[in-house]
């Protein structure tokens, strides 16, 4: 049950994350002016919404495939 319930919060992160860039512009997502200067503006951005938007929602899916086929991952 605890897999289950990490997953979708890791799904509700990625989602706000998204709802942020869409919505908030960049004031309120932290890190990414720091990954801008560091890599670039393209990249920084690009390096950014993978490791905050896409990898959580993906953790998410595959917790909750595990957890109803029974793979214990968490």
């Amino acid at each position: 049950m605890l897999q289950l319930i990490i997953s979708i919060l890791f799904i509700v992160y990625g989602l706000f994350t998204i709802y942020l860039r869409i919505f908030k512009n960049n004031k309120w997502l932290g890190k990414i002016d720091r990954m801008k200067e560091a890599y670039g503006d393209k990249f920084g951005t690009f390096l950014h919404v993978i490791s905050y938007t896409v990898l959580p929602i993906v953790l998410g899916v595959v917790g909750i495939v595990c957890h109803f086929l029974g793979i214990v991952i968490f």
